[in-house]
């Protein structure tokens, strides 16, 4: 299985999950609310903070109607393309926030949705880009962005194994082979039952690639869940007020969830370990008080034959083995046995 570099993080199995705070347009537009999100994936410890770059007018056609998450997030009132365009990032904003991140001392990415916004954010330097699902079956933007030669997290929402191979040559075909598959399920949220965690590891055989989870489930679970199951990085959603109107707040964890999201996630990473099946130095001492041993409970006389009455197994662990109470019996006292003393080898 490949490792992947971004910045100076390497991506892959047996190495930290690479968490990606993922603000979206939950800044409803407003710099000083994306620049708090920034400042809140900061206080969590995420690797990154990603919001979304987009042209309104090259995104949709202008009469179309929102879908029904949208109406429950956002109203009723208005039209897809007015609900969107007052969560469009300008280009001085992009910079405003990139230079924000810079300072807080974390990696700034954006999906971009147009060839226009993907040369945007190239010039502006992230270290990265992500496509959208929703972009997986338009091998236009998918060798766009993957000729810019830079890693690329691809979210695979909605997509069939066929649509996903077929992305996959299409990003292979620039020369670019530095692909992360993200597993996602495009609903905000989606059912628990919908998301179908164990396809992860469908993803990693089938395309021998380090796949992580994007998560638009409520709650902490699911993610914790992936991180469990080794995603390699985990995406959540999150916001200043999951109450505000808009489209993804409803689908997001607000700031102390992601610091509890991250801590979580760090805290799995640790417990998975390796593979081997051996004790911890921290065990030994435990297993000295824990485990037992082959103990006298009677005074055991010099050249006396060793009887079930006299001995017992109890703690300490760091005598005899229980193992050899069998081979013990029988056995002759080479020299006085106290009472409530460990058995020795070279008493018997």
């Amino acid at each position: 299985m490949k490792e992947i570099q971004i910045g100076n993080r390497l991506i892959g199995l047996g190495h930290p999950c690479f968490i990606i705070a993922e603000a979206g347009v939950n800044h409803d537009g407003d710099l000083e609310k994306a620049k708090r999100l920034i400042d809140v994936a900061v206080e969590a410890k995420a690797d990154a903070v990603k919001f979304q770059s987009f042209h309104t007018d090259k995104l949709l056609l202008l009469d179309l109607d929102k879908c029904q998450y949208q109406k429950v997030g956002d109203g009723e009132q208005g039209t897809y393309a007015e609900m969107i365009r007052r969560l469009e990032i300008s280009q001085p904003m992009h910079h405003e926030l990139f230079d924000h991140c810079q300072k807080k001392g974390i990696m700034f990415l954006s999906t971009p949705f147009d060839e226009e916004s993907v040369d945007l954010l190239d010039t502006l330097g992230v270290k990265a880009f992500k496509i959208d699902s929703g972009n997986l079956n338009n091998p236009r933007l998918v060798k766009h962005i993957a000729s810019k030669n830079k890693p690329v997290f691809l979210s695979t929402g909605m997509a069939t194994i066929g649509e996903i191979d077929e992305a996959v040559k299409n990003f292979y075909s620039t020369g670019n082979h530095q692909l992360i598959l993200l597993h996602c399920t495009s609903n905000y949220p989606p059912n628990y039952a919908d998301v179908n965690l164990k396809a992860m590891d469908t993803l990693s055989r089938q395309f021998e690639l380090p796949v992580g989870y994007s998560d638009h489930t409520k709650g902490l679970s699911v993610s914790l869940a992936a991180a469990a199951l080794e995603a390699v990085v985990i995406e959540k959603h999150f916001t200043l007020d999951r109450s505000a109107r808009g489209p993804d707040h409803l689908a997001s964890v607000e700031p102390q969830e992601l610091i509890d999201l991250v801590k979580g996630i760090r805290i799995i990473n640790l417990a998975l370990g390796n593979t081997k099946k051996e004790p911890v130095s921290a065990e030994i001492e435990v297993a000295n008080s824990l485990r037992r041993s082959l103990v006298a409970v009677k005074f055991i006389p010099k050249n006396t034959i060793i009887t079930s009455e006299m001995i017992d197994i109890k703690r300490p662990g760091n005598g005899l083995s229980p193992k050899y109470y069998d081979l013990i019996i029988g056995r002759i006292a080479r020299e006085d046995i106290p009472i409530n003393t460990l058995i020795k080898w070279s008493q018997i």
